[in-house]
């Protein structure tokens, strides 16, 4: 008989499920209306467990602050121009994304 292994703490297995994604990959789930921009400052897979655990207090003082928001078509003209690489990780049905640089 073997153990069971234990269920990977959520921001392990979040983290673990993080890529790299180029505006022309994103560019369809912007189009669906499911990107959210997560600023700099803040952790990617911190922000991405808030979103899991439902913590409403947390997103809403990102949201106020403006670090964490729905990806807006001012945005994506900008990405268009610049094509940029993301830090990306899914939420369902979220992306969530950070700039990370740029393919040229």
């Amino acid at each position: 008989m073997t153990e069971l292994e234990p269920e990977q703490p959520l921001e392990l297995k979040l983290n673990q499920e993080t890529g790299r994604i180029t505006w022309l990959e994103l560019s369809r789930h912007f189009a669906r209306g499911v990107v959210v921009t997560v600023a700099a400052e803040l952790d990617l897979v911190e922000v991405a467990s808030g979103l899991a655990r439902d913590d409403k207090q947390a997103f809403e003082a990102w949201i106020a602050s403006g670090r964490v928001a729905r990806a807006s078509d001012e945005d994506a003209k900008e990405w268009q121009a610049r094509d940029p690489v993301f830090w990306a990780v899914v939420v369902s049905p979220w992306v969530l994304v950070q700039e990370i640089g740029s393919e040229n």
